[in-house]
């Protein structure tokens, strides 16, 4: 049984993914305010917060969804099936603009291509039977692998790690973990992960590169990757992936801390004391992240352990001033466009990350040279937003605003109309 929503976990979570849209999508790479870029490597910046809050909100958000813990054979499948339908979402993303079919080009390949999406789109969002849901997630996780290994040449060096593969890797493992062990073994398996990864990390040597070190690419995450995934690893590093194996279990970490800060809030105490708990463990959470980072550096793409709990413990800290704010103090008329983000985030993960895709593909005459095209977002971009501002930090910002007002919309319809889409 599902137990009551807790407002200030939804309206944290809508303001995550509202910051996510608003950092993807500038209006040019080349023109973007700093904290609205990810650090060039070691340091933490308000962009590399994102990806670890939703981790952590997934994790909190564990209890309040298994409050009674109940495991069997079909609690199992609903895990794996929720878990594949999570990964196979964000492992399409990186097919949709490979797919080629009986040499059609343009338009007509677009169509194509989006028809494609949205029967995907429905077969791992629809609310199917669970066998129904098995049976496609399953389907569709073989064919992707199997095309990814074809040596089809379109799929040949597709990625296959991603932002919503490691959240449904990390979901998979922390919900198994919740539901088969107290708290006091959640936190030693959570301290054993930092720990344990810390040592690979710092003093396991790296084959073909020597000491161990936290450098780009030179790194033991970084050959891990190239080993297991070469060829499928992200475009612009494709040495070593941010999102990769060995980097992953730190991840679970996160999800590991987001339950722990989910079972202080399910507990049956005054709402206060409940307060003070998380307050106090959000504090200690930031300091050990600081204070650990001076030997082991706050790294996003290296997900170190430091940046584990340094992100969880800004994140604990946010979640509590919305508790306190919306849960203890009631003050709840602000929080109407959070909501309306934070009820539907797979929807806004994998449909904001196809829009891009589609527009890049649609080309139309550049008004600047005639003999030349350019795709509508660039279109839209130049001659829509950029006239009408003289700092291009500003016109790229911009663009990013309109892109999630555009989403806002579209998810205040969703909203109104009762329409939440889950995996």
């Amino acid at each position: 049984m599902t137990k009551e929503r807790l407002i200030s976990l939804d309206v944290f979570r809508g303001f995550t993914i509202l910051l996510m849209t608003i950092v993807n999508n500038p209006g040019s790479w080349a023109s973007i305010y700093p904290p609205l870029e990810h650090a060039e490597w070691h340091g933490c910046t308000p962009t590399d917060l994102v990806f670890p809050f939703f981790i952590f909100i997934m994790g909190t958000a564990i209890p309040f969804a298994m409050p009674t813990k109940q495991f069997d054979l079909g609690v199992f499948n609903k895990i794996i099936v929720r878990s594949l339908r999570i990964f196979c979402l964000g492992l399409f993303l990186n097919y949709f603009s490979r797919i080629e079919l009986l040499g059609l080009e343009g338009i007509s390949l677009l169509l194509h291509r989006l028809i494609i999406t949205f029967a995907v789109a429905y077969a791992l969002l629809g609310n199917f039977s669970l066998k129904i849901k098995t049976y496609l997630v399953f389907g569709i996780f073989a064919i992707l692998l199997f095309l990814a290994y074809s040596q089809i040449e379109e799929f040949q060096d597709v990625r296959i790690p991603g932002v919503l593969q490691r959240i449904g890797v990390v979901y998979f493992f922390a919900s198994l973990l919740y539901l088969k062990t107290n708290l006091k073994t959640q936190l030693l398996v959570a301290a054993s992960i930092l720990l344990g990864y810390w040592l690979v990390m710092a003093f396991v040597p790296v084959p073909g590169f020597g000491a161990a070190n936290f450098e780009k690419g030179t790194n033991l995450a970084a050959w891990l990757d190239n080993l297991v995934l070469n060829g499928h690893l992200w475009s612009y590093s494709k040495t070593w992936d941010p999102e990769g194996i060995l980097s992953t279990l730190p991840a679970i970490a996160t999800g590991i801390l987001g339950m722990f800060i989910g079972q202080i809030l399910n507990l049956k105490t005054q709402k206060i004391e409940i307060l003070k708990k998380i307050t106090i463990t959000g504090i200690a959470l930031l300091i050990i992240g600081l204070l650990w980072s001076i030997i082991f550096p706050i790294n996003k793409s290296l997900w170190t352990s430091s940046y584990v709990l340094y992100t969880a413990g800004i994140a604990t800290l946010c979640l509590t001033l919305l508790y306190y704010i919306i849960d203890i103090s009631n003050y709840k008329k602000w929080t109407k466009l959070f909501l309306i983000w934070g009820v539907n985030p797979m929807i806004v993960f994998f449909f904001s990350g196809i829009i891009p895709r589609v527009l890049s593909t649609i080309k139309i005459q550049n008004l600047e040279i005639v003999t030349e095209q350019i795709n509508l977002q660039s279109y839209f971009y130049k001659f829509c937003i950029t006239p009408l501002f003289s700092n291009p930090l500003n016109a790229s910002l911009t663009f990013a605003l309109v892109y999630a007002i555009f989403w806002s919309l579209i998810l205040w319809v969703f909203y109104k109309y009762k329409l939440i889409f889950k995996v």
